[in-house]
């Protein structure tokens, strides 16, 4: 488990990875990479972007997964229709969770809002029970807050 400093860190080194980027795709694939790389016990991170009204699959690093969610629907269907973090120890006891990998026990999902206006979610899943604490979610919305600050993301203005 990772303690608020190294979350501070890795903070630190998401925004060295875009600095200077522009690019959405580019820079959420360089994030899920390295989360994927710093963060033990996890079978798969990555975005999911809201376009058409819906969650539709945006970069990521592990199994093949899930490429539209309905908002409101699942994990982070829920995380981002109530723009709040779902931090869930059993997905198996989340009325509505929808299994993209059989593997997947314990889920995070934090909303990322851009000008005001919720966007995406950050998705992090774990093969064991109980895998994300409170540390860890302090740390990844730290790191989110810092990633709504550097994102540039003009398509999000028409939806």
């Amino acid at each position: 488990m990772k303690t608020l400093e190294q979350y501070q860190l890795l903070a630190k080194q998401a925004m060295a990875l875009i600095e200077g980027e522009n690019d959405l795709t580019a820079n959420l694939a360089n994030i899920s990479a390295l989360l994927n790389m710093n963060l033990d016990n996890i079978n798969w991170v990555g975005f999911y972007l809201l376009k058409d009204n819906q969650l539709v699959l945006g970069p990521f690093q592990g199994n093949v997964a899930c490429v539209r969610i309905p908002l409101g629907k699942g994990v982070c269907g829920t995380a981002f229709s109530s723009n709040t973090i779902q931090r869930i120890a059993d997905v198996h006891q989340f009325a509505g969770h929808i299994a993209c990998d059989a593997a997947s026990q314990s889920e995070i999902v934090l909303p990322i809002n851009i000008n005001g206006r919720t966007v995406g979610v950050l998705d992090i899943d774990s093969p064991i029970t109980e895998r994300f604490n409170e540390v860890d979610e302090q740390g990844l919305t730290l790191l989110v807050e810092e990633l709504q600050k550097h994102l540039v993301c003009p398509s999000f203005e028409s939806n």
